[in-house]
């Protein structure tokens, strides 16, 4: 096609630039489309030697009403993390795809397992009742990779849902029908690496789409290269340009035409799906000046949208430098309005697991970092995800220390997201690989005699768990002082943690107790947040509190 010359027919719509590559089975067309073109069909035409030899027909699509100010989810919202091919089967046909490269084989904790975009659809009734507002799914879109394909970050089509998940327009029909019960959609993506088996891997446009040659070469994961003044441009080539694993190609985003394309992606993915938000993967791996391109076009389409970015560490600032706002030492400039929020899930692991006489200091001192991000109120803070011990694992199956940290994690300021199964005490035994945390979610898959859907099978703790989170979770649903109240925390004594979350018209006060025994407080340390208020409600008991001389709180509790 490299030879070929392209017109372009339609309305409002002109061929601005023809760009041909050094491979002759590429050709790039830059399109310019007027605002005033209207929707319907364009033509390419492709001639040689002055002779058409070739026409095809696009569609260009409208733009649904109101999309650009569309919002993207927020402190108001409580996440669902959901691992498609483990959570629920509900379309055993598309198991097996003829002419994909793995086939199903449950009994392989790393094989695909069979869950899809069916079994989603089936849950969103639990969901909603449960109530989580918004659905972030790990990826969909196609891997047709050989092996160990299950968890969709080795993308072979950026343009296609996985067959094996279902399609396109299945996945565009489950995102409208959660958002008519009030759920939003999040889309998982990865602009950093392909899998090693993307059908442009055998034919790349350019010499240069592909790091290191399309040669194989080990990222050296060292974060500080980023922001290091002192730091080589060995050390920062080698962390930017590295391989995640020999079969993820990282891709170079130096690249004017695949960063335009990953670009263009993005948008077309948000407005195709009527997206309420994305997860980017690894986000300061790619070329940081690429990422900072990305999200200001994706934003400048989106002004009111969210993303949230992984910056998987525990230094809150290296994680703060992405955050849009942030003045950063040698002017790196970002748009990415989220990150998750590492470095706290660290330290309420390490207080939780602690015997030391005053861990929750640790909480503590995180959030009064803070200072350190632009906007620590947009932050994703979780107890667990897919990559990580789940959660009731991190406590050593503790119930009361699990109940603590969900408290706290739906209570304190940030965008709370829990993982699949987190409601009724999913765990790993502790050192177990990805495969196993990603468990099967109990009743997803025809003849289990456990169903977390329907309850049928559950022990007793299970249903009791699931029946605490909904609880906290439909409370917090109407709670505005919790989405977007401020925060006012207390230095912890004796093992117990006080932090007030406040507005005009609202007041919580939340204690956590992790010490053994219980704890009496001596109310008139709060006084500047308690005020004139004589009594409150525990909201998890309905127990009533008179709010003079002090009260007593049970240990391990919140």
């Amino acid at each position: 096609i490299g030879y070929l010359n392209p017109q372009i027919e339609g309305e409002g719509v002109s061929l601005r630039q023809t760009i041909k590559v050094a491979n002759p089975n590429y050709l790039f067309l830059d399109l310019h489309i007027s605002e005033w073109a209207p929707a319907g069909k364009i033509v390419i035409h492709f001639s040689k030697d002055g002779e058409r030899v070739l026409s095809r027909d696009y569609e260009l699509k409208s733009r649904r009403p109101g999309s650009a100010e569309r919002k993207g989810f927020d402190n108001a919202d409580v996440l669902y993390l959901i691992t498609p091919d483990r959570f629920i089967n509900g379309d055993p046909s598309n198991d097996y795809v003829q002419g994909m490269l793995e086939k199903p084989n449950r009994s392989d904790i790393d094989g695909r397992h069979g869950g899809d975009i069916a079994g989603i659809e089936k849950s969103l009734d639990y969901i909603k009742n449960l109530g989580f507002t918004s659905i972030w799914l790990n990826p969909l879109l196609e891997n047709d990779q050989p092996k160990y394909s299950y968890h969709g970050y080795a993308t072979t089509d950026f343009y296609r849902v996985d067959a094996r998940f279902g399609s396109n327009e299945a996945y565009v029909a489950l995102a409208q029908k959660a958002r008519d019960m009030g759920i939003g959609m999040i889309m998982d993506m990865i602009v950093n690496h392909c899998g090693h088996h993307h059908w442009w891997m055998d034919d790349l446009p350019t010499p240069d789409w592909i790091n290191f040659d399309n040669t194989y070469v080990r990222t050296n994961h060292t974060k500080f290269a980023t922001q290091d003044p002192h730091a080589s441009e060995f050390d920062k080539k080698m962390f930017f340009d590295g391989w995640f694993d020999t079969n993820m190609p990282d891709m170079n985003q130096r690249q004017p035409l695949l960063a335009n394309y990953l670009i263009q992606n993005s948008i077309w993915w948000v407005e195709y799906a009527e997206l309420y938000g994305i997860r980017m993967d690894t986000y300061p791996y790619p070329d940081m000046h690429f990422m900072t391109e990305w999200t200001k076009r994706v934003m400048a389409e989106y002004p009111n949208f969210n993303i949230v970015g992984e910056e998987w560490n525990g230094d809150p600032a290296i994680v703060s430098y992405w955050q849009r706002g942030k003045v950063n030492s040698n002017g790196y400039t970002s748009y990415l309005p989220s990150l998750m929020d590492f470095p706290l899930q660290e330290q309420v692991r390490n207080a939780l697991q602690s015997d030391e006489p005053n861990a929750v200091r640790k909480i503590y001192e995180m959030v009064a970092r803070d200072f350190l991000y632009p906007d620590p109120m947009n932050l994703v803070v979780f107890p667990d995800n897919h990559d990580m011990d789940r959660f009731f694992t991190q406590v050593d199956f503790d119930y009361d220390l699990f109940k603590m940290g969900l408290v706290y994690h739906l209570t304190t300021r940030g965008i709370p997201q829990l993982y699949y199964g987190t409601e009724i005490l999913m765990s790993n035994p502790h050192g177990t690989g990805h495969g196993v945390i990603r468990s099967d979610f109990p009743g997803g898959w025809e003849g289990e005699t456990k169903n977390a859907l329907t309850g049928e099978g559950l022990s007793e703790a299970e249903k009791t768990a699931l029946e605490f989170v909904r609880s906290l979770l439909q409370w917090r649903k109407d709670k505005k002082v919790i989405h977007s109240g401020k925060l006012i925390h207390f230095l912890p004594e004796n093992n117990c943690y006080v932090y007030f979350r406040y507005n005009d018209s609202d007041k919580v006060m939340v204690i956590i107790n992790r010490a053994e025994e219980a704890q009496i407080l001596d109310l008139s340390r709060y006084s500047e947040m308690i005020g004139g208020k004589t009594s409150g409600k525990d909201v998890l008991s309905g127990k009533k509190y008179t709010l003079e001389g002090t009260v007593e709180v049970a240990g391990k509790t919140a």
